[in-house]
């Protein structure tokens, strides 16, 4: 069963009304989604779940598994990709969309097509890094769907990596893309300040007067927000403009999607505008450190009858700007958890609740690792169960 441990935290909050309404806003986007990662908390949420076509941020599933296949060293950066004339051919000119400037028979490294990618946005990079990685554009594309299941994302399927129009095979959903954002930001930190970051890159030269081509980053976050560094745009007729961006601003980091406007200006536009309000109109406040042990949960059949819980990253509660009110927080896990149990495994939730916000609910793990009890430890733990002492 639930087995939940209700604590108090800020005892000494501020008396205000006991219900703080979520600070309002007003979007043209038909579909807008907003995640607090500091405290898991949702700040805003219009059709989110809805099936979208992602167009161009597809490539953030893309650019995912590139970077886990890094990190994991089974991909190097320095390793050179071929481009097929094949590929050259179907993903060159105006009507092959966003662009890199490959040349058929060019070798590319994974960083330079990882740029490609990220910064400029190229459908002719995205097919050749894929190539390069799984042999076959469809083999890649398999790989991604694979990851998009491990994260969780129950509302995407990729049909191919640059999110070209394929009649509604890929799709995902604003939530699922929020979900991708941050799995990113968290699992590859390095790897997304080093690629997302990056304001404009060179690469290709121009027909008949040969000058190097440098384009820059679409983002429209990018020196305007303080503390933006990524994600991506997208846009097709079908899909219209769309943007996944993320910033950090003093510890706090959001991430935002909007999908379906209808004018490159106006995303540009409403992307600061909702990044603003979001950290405007909210406030964060510090609940945990990283690694700070908050409770305990009972441990069935381990060598030890309790384990401690801990914050495996900073924790806080996002409340509306410039409100103070009681905050309470409760843990909750199915337990007994079963041992053996490894340090660092998720095995409870922290479920904060501020006045008449949703709850906001952040994981907490194991503090060390609880092994199997042996045979008498499980003799007696059998004995204690019958006697009802336990």
């Amino acid at each position: 069963m639930r087995k939940p441990l209700l604590i108090t935290l800020f005892a000494t909050a501020l008396s205000i009304p006991a219900a703080a309404a979520a600070p309002p806003f007003e979007t043209p986007a038909p579909i807008a989604y907003m995640i607090d990662l500091s405290s898991g908390a949702v700040l805003y949420a219009k059709d989110a779940n809805r099936r979208i076509p992602p167009a161009s941020m597809a490539k953030m599933m893309t650019t995912h598994v590139v970077f886990e296949l890094i990190d994991s060293g089974e991909l190097q950066p320095n390793r050179m990709c071929t481009v097929r004339p094949e590929t050259w051919q179907r993903w060159h000119g105006p009507e092959a969309g966003s662009t890199m400037f490959l040349s058929p028979g060019e070798q590319v490294s994974v960083e330079n097509l990882l740029h490609g990618i990220v910064t400029l946005s190229g459908n002719d990079a995205t097919v050749v890094l894929a190539e390069c990685i799984s042999g076959t554009e469809a083999a890649f594309v398999a790989l991604m769907n694979r990851h998009s299941r491990e994260l969780g994302l129950e509302n995407s399927n990729w049909g191919n990596p640059v999110g070209w129009p394929d009649n509604g095979v890929t799709y995902t959903t604003a939530r699922d893309l929020a979900t991708l954002a941050a799995a990113t930001i968290r699992q590859h930190p390095r790897l997304y300040r080093e690629y997302y970051t990056v304001r404009e890159f060179t690469w290709g030269r121009t027909m008949g007067g040969d000058r190097p081509i440098t384009q820059a980053n679409r983002n429209p976050l990018l020196g305007r927000i303080e503390g933006a560094d990524g994600l991506k745009t997208g846009h097709t007729a079908e899909a219209g403009y769309g943007f996944t961006g993320s910033a950090e601003q003093g510890g706090r980091r959001i991430v935002m999607v909007l999908a379906g406007l209808d004018s490159f200006n106006g995303r540009s536009a409403e992307s600061v505008r909702f990044m603003d309000w979001g950290f405007r109109a909210w406030q964060s406040r510090p609940l945990l450190d990283q690694g700070e042990r908050i409770g305990e949960a009972q441990v069935q059949l381990g060598g030890e009858d309790k384990v401690g819980l801990v914050a495996p990253r900073a924790v806080a509660v996002t409340i509306p700007a410039g409100l103070g009110q009681d905050i309470r927080a409760r843990i909750v896990y199915q337990g007994p958890v079963k041992a053996p149990i490894a340090q660092g495994q998720h095995i409870a939730d922290l479920v904060v609740t501020a006045g008449d916000m949703p709850p906001q609910v952040t994981p907490l793990v194991a503090e060390e690792a609880v092994g199997e009890a042996g045979f008498f430890g499980r003799m007696w733990a059998g004995l204690k169960h019958l006697l009802g002492m336990g």
